[in-house]
């Protein structure tokens, strides 16, 4: 992961806070805090990035 290139969605990079996305090897995508990069990261294969980002944008995760 020190290799990864990351970078925030258009719609967050003016905000200081947020999360990360790095394009990975053997297609898996990292996801991460971008107030503590550093920190741990999930990683998703492509089946499950794809399924993630399904649930959020229907929803699934709002409180």
């Amino acid at each position: 992961m020190v290799e990864a290139r990351w970078f925030k969605s258009r719609h967050s990079a003016t905000h200081s806070d947020g999360v990360e996305v790095a394009f990975l090897v053997r297609r898996r995508i990292g996801l991460r805090d971008s107030t503590n990069p550093s920190g741990p990261a999930l990683v998703f294969a492509t089946n499950e990035w794809d399924a993630f980002t399904a649930a959020a944008r229907s929803g699934e995760f709002a409180s």
